[in-house]
């Protein structure tokens, strides 16, 4: 496999573009929308309805591949403006999630860039097999867990969310468009009398979900949410989600009494 000298980061919001950004050499940082950029490192400002010239400024920074980090929310665009590229996307707006993915997927390919996922420059983001933080999970734990994720695999060809919850052997939430923190919100404000149990909250990427774009990702806001809605743990697969803050969030974690388990 040739040596990629030198990967494109496009960034969006939250703490993973900066992290990849550490670790690359040399990056490109790519900015779309207003968000912070490190200090001392190389930026590209771009838009979406000009992705010609984003390709050019690349290639000419001797960039070779393209990494996607951070949350993104899909563009406001101005139609008036959009070039070849840019309007293979816009077809693709009114679609899931993973059809526009697959899409930019497929743009920047065509352009000759290799696309790589977040865990393949850190591999340290996601955790192992049998990684468990915090009290060993109940039977209903388990249970619960295993019911959350038999949703998530069912709902994967309607392209819905990552996130479910499920309380013994009740569903309380599907994460939807509105993200995880809407839906663990709305769990939070579930009466008491209607849970059976503590309940799981479990984060994965859809079958067949293409994991060099859209890594589901947790940190510490999302295990402040999981207490704040009373649940007792989080379910991660193992190699398929990334943990920011790993430290922090495993404290958090043994701290509030929880688990975090990674199977």
């Amino acid at each position: 496999m040739a040596t990629v000298t030198r990967t494109a980061i496009i960034a969006g919001t939250g703490q993973l573009p900066q992290v990849l950004a550490a670790a690359l050499d040399r990056p490109v940082y790519v900015t779309l929308t207003d968000v912070a950029v490190p200090k001392g490192v190389d930026h590209v400002s771009a838009r979406i309805e000009k992705l010609g010239k984003l390709f050019k400024e690349l290639k000419s920074r001797g960039v070779e591949a393209v990494t996607f980090a951070g949350a993104m929310a899909r563009p406001k665009v101005n139609p008036v403006l959009l070039d070849r590229h840019a309007l293979r996307l816009a077809t693709c707006l009114g679609k899931g999630d993973d059809a526009l993915l697959r899409e930019v997927i497929a743009v920047f390919e065509d352009q000759g860039f290799a696309i790589r996922s977040a865990i393949e420059i850190c591999p340290d983001l996601a955790l192992p097999t049998g990684t468990l933080w915090g009290r060993k999970p109940s039977a209903t734990d388990v249970s619960d867990a295993a019911r959350a994720h038999a949703v998530l695999d069912a709902l994967s060809p309607l392209d819905v969310g990552q996130g479910a919850v499920c309380a013994g052997g009740q569903m309380l939430g599907v994460e939807t468009l509105q993200g995880t923190n809407a839906m663990l919100g709305f769990v939070a404000a579930t009466p008491a009398h209607l849970r059976r149990a503590r309940g799981v909250f479990v984060k994965a990427p859809k079958a067949g979900q293409d994991l060099r774009i859209d890594v589901p990702t947790i940190g510490l806001e999302t295990v402040e949410a999981v207490i704040a809605a009373g649940l007792g743990g989080l379910v991660v697969p193992a190699g398929g989600v990334i943990v920011l803050d790993r430290t922090g969030v495993k404290a958090r974690v043994e701290e509030a009494g929880l688990f975090l388990h990674a199977i």
